[in-house]
């Protein structure tokens, strides 16, 4: 690439650029320059030109991330928001279909692309249209991996494995990527796909396009069997598109992305429960999610959230949509069914009121959708809960600019969910924070929002959820379920694998970016001697 187009892409940080310094963690860094390319070729060019001067290089995707990993700290930033072209579609004849998409593209949009079935085909192959032509014809598809904030970006969601409600059934991320493309530090290309090339045990080899052999040692830790996002992926003959999923822009910058779709269930009903205890809504849950079949997404929402959301809807006209809350419902577990037909779903939607009377609640006090417009109400509602919290928090550093939310993301395995869920508590007690709870309780997975009012409260909350990192630790669970580490949990991350395997991890990085520059401080800190 020519110089003076490259020097045109490497703008100057300047007060224009500061809302690329931070993140939805609130977190805040430094960066002296930033770019924003529009291919693979300009990423290309900007690496080789960064990689020589040894500059430190963070990829950034919307920044809806709660971990800081697109938070830099120092150097130059890379922001992909320009890379958000959906480049083709692929079919297998068998009705299977894929799309491959640049980093950028929104998840929403990519949504309604799919819903709507058309894209901005300039540019694709006559095959790729000729797909496309086939999947307009087949019947409704989707794409199953849902976080909370759908503003995000398909990169950004594949660095860090995200997930979403929905991930109960379908998974997270990392089950829907067939391909990757990848440029490493030094300018150097991968295409990587799905099944071609496997590690032997905790041994890979890659070569790049451009001819360099990789010999990658693998970390020999043994990841939980829970829903994870604790750090680079590693098992015995692991394929190798698994190792950048999660990454967390440590490894390389993803330029292309290949997703699979789903076929969209032709019916998908909602249901919220309300219970007036924690215990009942817990039993409840244990009853039903691995007994009733085609659940898709299994959500709880503890008392001080519901409190959170009856004063929002009292005081805020934005919220003025929100379902009225009677006041003896102190817990709710929302539950969503995909099924093949009507009959099926009215079957397993009485499957689950006959458990709800079990654990002592009631059909009368539970709210059904069956159609898209209630549906969009409940998810308003389940939305709806971390956006007000957002917002008590952002009118508190006002006062206090030195807090921040503090969000578990961490998981256990089935049989320990009574016994994370009484640790929670009994720490938020004896500490006196504040707090609000809700998130995936199907996969055991809980977002404990601690909200401090001070500093006192912020550093009791940190220090607080370092002890339950470690118990989590001890119980087999992950420290993050779906956020990823980024640069807040790489303690926690030391926590869960200890020094040892966190230096195994860099002895991984270190194979594919020898200097230390890209993601600087996500996963863990730099190696003494990388420059």
């Amino acid at each position: 690439m020519k110089q003076v187009i490259l020097l045109s892409l490497i703008r100057p940080m300047t007060e224009e650029y500061a809302e690329y310094l931070r993140d939805e963690s609130r977190a805040a860094g430094r960066a002296e320059s930033i770019s924003f390319p529009k291919s693979e070729a300009e990423i290309i060019g900007i690496l080789k030109s960064l990689h020589a001067s040894r500059t430190p290089v963070t990829v950034q995707g919307a920044r809806t991330g709660l971990a800081a990993a697109a938070v830099p700290g120092g150097g130059h930033v890379m922001s992909l928001r320009r890379m958000n072209s959906v480049t083709g579609c692929s079919a297998d004849g068998e009705g299977r279909y894929s799309l491959t998409l640049q980093p950028g593209v929104i998840l929403s949009q990519l949504r309604k692309g799919i819903e709507q079935k058309k894209f901005d085909t300039s540019g694709w192959s006559a095959e790729s249209r000729a797909a496309l032509e086939a999947l307009r014809g087949a019947g409704g598809y989707f794409f199953p991996t849902n976080p909370t904030e759908t503003s995000a970006t398909l990169g950004g969601m594949t660095a860090c494995n995200a997930s979403g409600a929905r991930s109960f059934l379908y998974g997270p991320m990392r089950r829907h990527v067939l391909a990757l493309r990848v440029a490493l530090a030094d300018g150097q290309t991968l295409a990587l796909r799905r099944g071609r090339v496997f590690a032997k045990k905790r041994s890979l080899q890659l070569k790049t396009e451009q001819g360099s052999l990789l010999d990658i040692p693998l970390p020999t830790y043994r990841m939980p069997h829970v829903k994870n996002a604790s750090g680079y992926f590693a098992k015995d003959d692991m394929d190798a598109v698994d190792l950048f999923i999660g990454s967390d822009g440590t490894l390389g910058v993803i330029t292309e992305i290949e997703i699979a779709l789903s076929p969209l269930p032709p019916e998908i009903w909602g249901v919220t429960c309300f219970f007036e205890s924690e215990d009942a809504a817990l039993r409840y849950v244990r009853s039903m999610r691995h007994t009733v079949p085609q659940v898709a997404a299994v959500e709880y929402f503890d008392r001080d959230a519901l409190n959170i959301l009856r004063r929002q809807k009292a005081e805020s006209p934005a919220f003025a949509g929100l379902p009225d809350l009677k006041d003896r419902f102190g817990t709710a577990v929302y539950a969503e069914l995909h099924c093949s037909d009507e009959q099926t779903a009215a079957g397993r939607l009485f499957q689950l009121g006959q458990i709800l009377e079990d654990c002592g609640g009631r059909e009368a006090d539970s709210w059904v959708a069956r159609t898209q417009a209630d549906l969009d109400r409940l998810h308003f509602f389940r939305h709806a809960a971390p956006e007000s919290v957002n917002l008590l928090i952002d009118r508190r550093r006002k006062d206090e600019p030195a807090i921040t939310k503090l969000g578990t993301d961490m998981s256990v395995p089935d049989g320990r969910l009574f016994t994370v869920f009484s640790m929670y508590r009994r720490g938020l007690r004896e500490s006196g924070l504040e707090s609000a709870v809700w998130g995936h309780i199907g996969d055991n997975h809980l977002h404990v929002n601690i909200l401090p009012r001070d500093a006192r409260d912020y550093h009791a909350g940190k220090e607080l959820y370092r002890k339950w990192a470690a118990e989590v630790t001890r119980l087999g669970g992950a420290v993050s379920a779906e956020h990823g580490v980024g640069k807040l949990k790489s303690d926690f991350l030391k926590v869960m694998y200890g020094e040892a395997h966190i230096a195994e991890m860099a002895a991984t990085k270190a194979v594919f970016d020898p200097c230390g520059l890209l993601g600087t401080g996500n996963l863990f800190q730099p190696r003494k001697g990388d420059k």
